[in-house]
């Protein structure tokens, strides 16, 4: 099976959820016999050096590539306010992209066109034009959702007006493009069943992120008085709740654990976060691998309160058997159980007392982490959901059906 992968930013370094998620797909369809090319384009906000790419980056039969400026302009950004296109797709709107797309389409043909994210919706009547390939989505996020739960904890009025523009006309589109294409891949059941209120009609199915589970040696602990963070601090919902621990739980939580001390990673840390002076709250911007941070924890904290999905850092961290501590919806989409493998707090109190629960029983964060391991490797192992994708292909590619 021919399979080609688009994405709205290059799929490395693995820094990020959605990096993740199309490299470990990629790869676990490789390992079952798969041939995919990568188009993506290159973007200036996660710009990635072809040079910078490891050796073992090499499951991609070919990889293709294109710069794009979308950094937000604030004139660009004022324009689009008497159109209707949405803001938030027309910065990944690109010449070179559709050209290079064009290419790649008369070059070889293939089975199936897979698109990561809504952000490649733009290009779906080119590949209609130049191919006959099924056109999956593989939907990350309900992408109007996160912007809604954005505003909605947007206090200041004149950015609420704004927010709550942009989201409307982001909804708009997505609604509008929801059955242009011919299969819906979705990170969850939740999302799947949203998707399909919302008025998605062609098939569809629920297929998670998974993890190379073999990436994920559990080592010993290094710091049992510490908790941590790590999430990509370009990403809104991320800050958001960032801040909002920061504000309202570490005040009291310091206070009872004086010792205890708070590290946080990010990709593109802010500079005001780098200069953070807070006792015994230490920053480290980038780090260079995700996975030796985690490990050197045995609390990691995901607060969030907008965003839309799955988040791949909770896998993670449950693959190395941490405590969780997250909200209702940090958990969205990951049919984990509060207190069987991780922990569930949505304010300050239940977050802080959770937290000091987990510090000082070392039996129940011993019990959370065996199960939190078991179950990632049960329900996210990266080859046993890239083999249903490849079957659900394969069926559609056999069977005769109205495309388009």
């Amino acid at each position: 099976m021919k399979i080609l992968q688009l994405c709205k930013k290059f799929p490395y370094p693995l820094k990020d959820g959605e990096s993740i998620a199309v490299t470990y797909l990629s790869k676990a369809l490789v390992n079952q016999g798969c041939e995919v090319t990568l188009l993506s384009m290159n973007t200036s906000k996660h710009y990635t050096s072809m040079e910078s790419l490891p050796e073992d980056y090499d499951h991609y039969k070919n990889i293709y590539q294109t710069s794009l400026d979308n950094a937000i302009k604030p004139h660009k950004a004022f324009l689009n306010l008497f159109t209707r296109d949405s803001y938030h797709v027309s910065r990944f709107v690109s010449s070179d992209f559709k050209a290079q797309l064009i290419e790649v389409l008369k070059s070889e043909s293939f089975d199936v066109v897979q698109l990561e994210t809504l952000y490649l919706t733009p290009y779906i009547e080119t590949i209609k034009e130049h191919s006959n390939a099924i056109i999956a989505m593989r939907s990350h996020n309900i992408e109007f959702e996160i912007w809604e739960r954005i505003t909605s904890n947007t206090r200041f009025l004149p950015k609420k007006w704004y927010l709550k523009h942009l989201t409307d006309k982001l909804k708009k589109y997505e609604l509008e493009r929801l059955n242009d294409y011919d299969y819906l891949v979705a990170v969850s059941d939740r999302d799947l069943k949203k998707f399909k209120q919302l008025g998605y009609k062609n098939g569809a199915m629920a297929s998670p992120i998974g993890l190379e589970l073999k990436n994920y040696v559990t080592i010993s602990k290094k710091s049992s008085n510490a908790i941590c963070f790590i999430g990509a601090l370009d990403w809104r919902p991320n800050r958001e709740g960032l801040d909002w621990f920061i504000a309202n739980v570490w005040p009291e939580l310091s206070k009872e654990q004086p010792d205890l001390k708070f590290h946080i990673a990010g990709r593109n840390t802010p500079a005001d976060l780098l200069n953070l002076n807070i006792k015994n709250i230490v920053v480290h911007g980038e780090v260079n691998d995700a996975i030796d941070f985690i490990s050197q924890h045995n609390i990691m904290i995901v607060p969030l309160f907008s965003g839309s999905g799955m988040r791949v850092k909770i896998l993670e961290g449950m693959a190395l058997r941490k405590t969780i501590v997250t909200t209702s919806l940090g958990k969205e989409g990951i049919d984990a159980e509060h207190q069987k493998e991780l922990l569930i707090a949505d304010d300050p109190q239940t977050f802080k007392n959770a937290i000091i629960m987990a510090l000082h029983d070392q039996n129940m964060r011993e019990n959370i982490g065996k199960s939190a391991q078991q179950f990632v490797s049960e329900y996210y192992d990266h080859a046993t959901i890239a083999a249903r994708l490849i079957e659900k292909y394969k069926q559609l590619i056999s069977t005769p059906y109205q495309k388009h």
